[in-house]
Formats: C-alpha cells, sequence, structure tokens
C-alpha cells in the first residue's frame, strides 16, 4: 500500500566541499532480501526515514541471489529455495520503497559498482542500477573495491562521463587504501576529471586501520568518509562464538561466513569483553558505545548502519547523541594496540 511519510531531523553534514550534504547516519542495504524479507525492510526504512535518516547504500552486488552464492561457496548447499531468491534484491526493493512512499526527491542514494571496472562494465553498471531503483540519476555512485586489471584511467575516465552526462551526482570509492585513494585523486586532478569525493572503509574497534593514513588523507583532502561495519559486521555485539555451529541461523556471519576470517582474533574477542564491561560501568549497552566511538571521530561523515529492526535504528540515532569523553575514547583506542589489554 503507498504510504507517504515524513523525514524526521536529523544533524546533516558535507558530502562534497561547500555542495551537498548528507545526514550523519546512513541506513545499509545490504540486507534487504538477503537477511530480511521486503516487508521488514519497509518497516526498518521508515522508521529510519521518520527519524531524519535519508542517506541509503546499497550496491549492485547486493541481495539474496547473490549471498546465497557466497553462502554456496562457502557450504556447499544446494537449497532450492535459496536460488529462488530476486537478484539485485536491494536496489530493486528501495526503488519499489521510494516508489510507494513518494520520497525519492528527500532521499540520498549511494549505489555501487562491485563486478568489475572496465568502461564498457561502468556504464552498464550504471544504467541497470537507475533501472532498478527506479530512479535518472544515482546521488553517489562508488567502486566497491579497486580492479587492478582495469587500467585505472579507463575507469575514473568512465566514471567521469557518467557524471557529465547528469546520471551520476558524486563520485566515490569503496575499499579503498590511502595509496589507492590519493592515486586516483591526483589522476582525476590532472586530467579534469570529477574526483573521489566520498570514500568507504571498514572502521570499527575491531578494525581501525583507516586511522593510520586513510582518514588523515580524506581531512587533508576534504574527502568525505561513510564507513561501514562499526560493528565489524556485528562482532562486536558478541553473539559470535568461534565455533560456527553457534552462530545464528541467517546472521550476517552464517550468510557471509567470510567476515569470520576479517574479524576474528585473540585481540578483537577480548574488545569485546572490555566493551561488556565498560558498558556495564556505565550502563550503556556495549553495542552503543562501539558505535559512538566510530561516529566521534572527526574524519566521519556518516556512519552506515546495518539494521534489521527499529530497535538498531534507535541504538545508532543513541550513538549519535552520545558525547564521549575524549579519555573514554582514548581508553578504548587503546585496545586496539599494544598488547592485548
Amino acid at each position: 500500500m503507498d504510504m507517504p511519510i515524513e523525514a524526521g531531523p536529523l544533524e546533516r553534514r558535507p558530502l562534497v566541499r561547500g555542495g551537498a550534504t548528507i545526514s550523519a547516519i546512513g541506513l545499509g542495504g545490504g540486507n534487504w532480501g538477503r537477511e530480511i524479507d521486503e516487508a521488514s525492510s519497509y518497516r526498518v526504512m521508515d522508521y529510519a526515514f521518520e527519524k531524519g535518516i535519508t542517506f541509503f547504500d546499497t550496491g549492485d552486488s547486493y541481495g539474496g541471489g547473490q549471498s546465497w552464492r557466497s553462502r554456496k561457496q562457502a557450504y556447499g548447499t544446494n537449497d532450492q529455495r535459496e536460488t529462488t531468491l530476486e537478484m539485485y534484491s536491494s536496489e530493486k526493493i528501495i526503488g519499489r520503497w521510494m516508489r510507494s512512499r513518494g520520497c525519492r526527491d528527500r532521499i540520498q542514494i549511494c549505489t555501487k559498482i562491485g563486478t568489475g571496472g572496465s568502461p564498457e562494465n561502468v556504464h552498464r553498471v550504471v544504467a541497470g542500477s537507475l533501472e532498478r531503483l527506479g530512479v535518472d540519476r544515482l546521488d553517489i555512485f562508488k567502486l566497491h573495491t579497486t580492479y587492478p586489471d582495469v587500467p585505472l584511467d579507463e575507469t575514473l575516465q568512465a566514471m567521469d562521463e557518467e557524471v557529465r552526462a547528469g546520471r551520476v551526482g558524486v563520485l566515490g570509492c569503496s575499499n579503498h587504501s590511502a595509496d589507492d585513494l590519493r592515486g586516483a585523486l591526483e589522476m582525476s586532478a590532472a586530467r579534469g576529471w570529477a574526483r573521489f569525493e566520498v570514500t568507504q572503509p571498514p572502521y570499527s574497534l575491531a578494525d581501525p586501520s583507516a586511522e593510520v593514513e586513510l582518514l588523515p588523507l580524506c581531512q587533508r583532502e576534504e574527502v568525505a568518509v561513510t564507513p561501514y561495519s562499526p560493528l565489524a559486521a556485528g562482532f562486536l555485539t558478541g553473539k559470535y562464538g568461534r565455533d560456527p555451529s553457534t552462530w545464528p541461523r541467517g546472521s550476517r556471519y552464517h550468510i557471509m561466513p567470510a567476515h569470520a576470517d576479517v574479524y576474528f582474533s585473540d585481540r578483537n574477542f577480548r574488545i569485546v569483553e572490555l566493551l561488556e564491561e565498560k558498558g556495564k560501568e556505565m550502563g550503556v549497552p556495549p553495542v552503543r558505545l562501539a558505535m559512538a566511538w566510530v561516529m566521534t571521530h572527526p574524519a566521519i561523515t556518516a556512519a552506515l548502519i546495518g539494521a534489521r529492526n527499529p530497535g538498531q535504528v534507535d541504538n545508532a540515532l543513541e550513538a549519535l547523541r552520545m558525547s564521549l569523553d575524549p579519555g573514554l575514547r582514548a581508553e578504548m583506542s587503546s585496545w586496539t594496540t599494544g598488547p592485548i589489554p
């Protein structure tokens, strides 16, 4: 049923120098059609929008069908129910939701290319994403990762062409190192092409590596930062043990088990314990502390959350409202370096 809704107030931050802004929290659509169904996705998007979250993140490789292939590779599953999941479900669900709510003009959409950086594929993916989302312009279009098999100038020129044609507003990248981003910025400047105005790295207490070089570079170059996985794909919630048989069915790690290779370490399991101890001491949910630590870094523009329900949206909003004492943030940062505390 069509149901117009209105966006609530939420802090907005610059996406580009002197230009567009986005809400200080972004809603990730990786769950749509993969971990939760369309009706549940609508409820989360409705709630987030009503709270003022108008920055939505998706990608051409997000959705039930694509994640089934990931699970088949990891587990060898031949579950026929999984094969019926809709391909590209995330973009399609967001598109159908925007049409039903009549709110396209109040949403900033970011989608990504995850299938290769050739010029032909860049143009193909932009066209496909426009169709699946049901829009005539992508507000933000990012490279999902680097594509070393394609000369960078070819990829960047094709992305610039999409900006000049009016099909893309702002360019960005995801999962790029400081060297990757620096090289792209220098090449775009030399050729007079639209540059990457935003980058999307993983950033959390369980993976703070962006702090070393990437975040300082972004501050110097005025590149917006919209990090993903502030809870390390759910690892920092404490619900994942070392034994895969204990992981909740349908959870992020159950669907995409490769996350364990990224986040499972003695240090990170200890960080989960320290979060629980600190949260109990302060009377604050540990996951809220973990998210507040991400959000209070001065380079962060908008943290992306992967909510399954309105309660998880509320947790992110409360984390944004928290003002971590500099001493507390420094203490939490110390957990990530040196001897395991």
